[in-house]
């Protein structure tokens, strides 16, 4: 379904063509003044140079190729060439109508549908969620949401930190905490047991103890040095104990993401890479392409074209060790090998620009990738305090996730306690609207952007804010529940905007038609939040229709209007609004309950 400047440009484009010009020049935009019109056509101004026209005659020669039919209610020349136009109520009505009756209101599947692999987790094994985790997650989530709502295959991958020298450093101090364990034992041939003496919250105090030893005591560096070098040469024990690690950390892992209806399809960390590194490294080297220096092998990445130094991407160290770069290029390699993508999308912390530009142009380099599988790096923004810098803790640390959910969701209890005194807090419904107000306040803003985390704004029922979405819906939900236990409601089977698409009548006031303006464009935001992965467009439409459906919703009489036609005409309409909402919110990862 053509979205509604797609079909008024159509018919632009025809009249451009009968007065003898490029139909092309029919394109119509959303007014940028809306006090004067709803849509504009800036064509004859573009064409006045092609034509030597003055673009004032250009216009009125288009307007009067124009047919009379019911789709303008408005179509006027203002110079010094621009058209502009209002679109008739009934017009409104029928494109409604058309939205009702279609799965996903006008939105049409991607053509050609492709498979994308998105990378948008970055936790580490044996750590604990914190913050910094939360933004990728979130953005990543929405944009796997959108993927999947256009009907493309997405492979999600949590894509875990699991190996390297923090592994090393946990196994040893392990070590010393458990000494009689049989995994250091080294006449021990297995089996190993199911169950260890310690639980993922140790993990969470056993690195960092292990991190800062590290930094002061050479022998116990040199020590998870040497577990390192074991595990990653296939020690029997140390690998045993590795994947309990892995286990722990995962079963924890997915309890946290889950509070923020983060999932994955994947698992996978950066030791499922390992096997592709040797033969990536080799075939790169057949094609002559990296080079020594200083004992390192590099490989050149600059282009001619660059504006800013790019240095070259180090591809292993002078001791023959790996690096990141190294594990992201083979995750590249296995990513093709098993799924064969037409887009790979990573949602990192932007600081990290560099690295993944380095990484792509040495993938496309050496034929990791083909050039016809889409790299995108999403350089994710951070999440501040009022103090502009990263939000910490009271104390200064750097906060838990599940900290910041519980205190989001202690703000909401709160304010739904001020707001209704006398009834019980629903906790489950607290949970729903504390998801929305983190997840709307990180979504509504550009994921490039930093933004100030402000708890007491973010969980505000009023403004720009999740709760305020939520609260809007189920107001909706209120009047459509009234409106079936009614004696009047003639057919209550009849439940969805499909359903009722047939009573909807052409707007007759402001409020209504400034809200049916905006339910129509769902389609072209849900596309461009596709095409330019930018979630925050979506929370741009919602919002808006949240404020429109307010002001009708207080300006119209809609269960008490004498006339049943216009009743149920209301019922329709805020159905379809209803719906609408709810699937847009679907895509940005959470949903309404049934009452606030």
């Amino acid at each position: 379904m053509k979205t509604v400047l797609e079909e008024i440009s159509v018919y632009l484009g025809d009249a451009f063509a009968a007065a003898g010009y490029d139909a092309a020049l029919g394109k119509v935009s959303v007014s940028n003044r809306p006090d004067l019109c709803e849509f504009q056509c800036n064509g004859a101004m573009a064409g006045a140079k092609q034509y030597k026209k003055a673009p004032a005659v250009i216009a009125n020669e288009v307007v009067a190729a124009l047919p009379a039919d019911n789709v303008f209610s408005k179509v006027e020349v203002v110079m010094p060439g621009f058209i502009n136009l209002n679109v008739t109520a009934e017009y409104l009505c029928d494109y409604a109508k058309r939205m009702a009756a279609e799965k996903k209101y006008g939105c049409e599947p991607a053509d050609p549908k492709k498979t994308v692999v998105l990378d948008y987790g970055g936790a580490n094994v044996a750590k604990c969620l914190h913050i910094g985790h939360m933004r990728p997650a979130v953005i990543g989530e929405a944009l796997k949401r959108l993927n999947i709502f256009f009907d493309n295959k997405v492979i999600g991958d949590a894509h875990l930190g699991d190996w390297g020298m923090p592994m090393g450093l946990v196994i040893e101090q392990i070590h010393d905490e458990f000494p009689d364990l049989c995994y250091f034992d080294p006449d021990y041939n297995g089996p190993y047991p199911e169950e260890v003496p310690f639980c993922v919250k140790d993990l969470e105090v056993y690195y960092p103890t292990a991190s800062a030893r590290s930094k002061e005591d050479e022998a116990f560096r040199e020590r998870a040095h040497a577990a390192t070098f074991r595990l990653q040469n296939g020690d029997p024990a140390y690998c045993a104990l590795w994947k309990k690690l892995i286990d722990m950390s995962i079963a924890d892992l997915k309890v946290g993401y889950a509070n923020l209806n983060v999932s994955f399809d994947l698992w996978y960390g950066e030791s499922n890479s390992q096997p592709y590194i040797e033969p990536m490294i080799a075939d790169m080297k057949a094609k002559g392409l990296p080079y020594e220096s200083e004992g390192a092998l590099v490989m050149d990445v600059k282009e001619e074209s660059d504006t800013k130094e790019i240095p070259p991407i180090l591809l292993t160290k002078s001791d023959g060790a790996f690096l990141y770069a190294t594990t992201d290029l083979a995750t590249l390699a296995q990513r093709e090998h098993d799924y064969h993508p037409d887009h790979i999308i990573y949602v990192v912390d932007k600081r990290q620009d560099m690295h993944f530009t380095q990484v792509f142009r040495c993938a496309r380099k050496s034929g990791i990738i083909p050039e016809t599988t889409k790299l995108t790096f999403i350089g994710n923004g951070t999440m501040n305090g009022a103090d502009g810098k990263p939000f910490k803790t009271r104390t200064g640390g750097v906060m838990r996730l599940e900290q910041l959910v519980s205190e989001i969701r202690e703000e909401v209890i709160s304010k739904m306690k001020e707001n209704h005194p006398d009834e019980p807090v629903d906790e489950s419904v607290a949970e729903k609207i504390g998801i929305a107000a983190l997840k709307y306040g990180d979504l509504s803003n550009q994921a490039s952007k930093d933004y100030v985390f402000d708890i007491q704004r973010f969980s505000s029922f009023d403004g720009n804010t999740g709760p305020y979405i939520l609260y809007t819906i189920v107001r909706i939900k209120s009047i459509l529940q009234k409106y079936f236990d009614s004696a009047d409601a003639s057919d209550k089977t009849k439940v969805t905007a499909a359903d009722r698409a047939c009573d909807l009548l052409p707007p007759t006031d402001a409020s209504e038609r400034q809200l049916y303006l905006m339910l129509t464009r769902y389609n072209e935001f849900m596309q461009s939040a596709y095409e330019d992965l930018a979630p925050h467009r979506v929370c741009s439409f919602i919002f808006e229709v949240a404020n429109r459906f307010n002001k009708f919703y207080h300006e119209t009489h809609i269960l008490n209007n004498e006339d049943a036609a216009v009743k149920r005409s209301y019922i329709a309409f805020i159905l379809l609004a209803k719906e609408i909402l709810e699937q847009a919110i679907w895509t940005l990862g959470f949903d309404a309950p049934e009452r606030m």
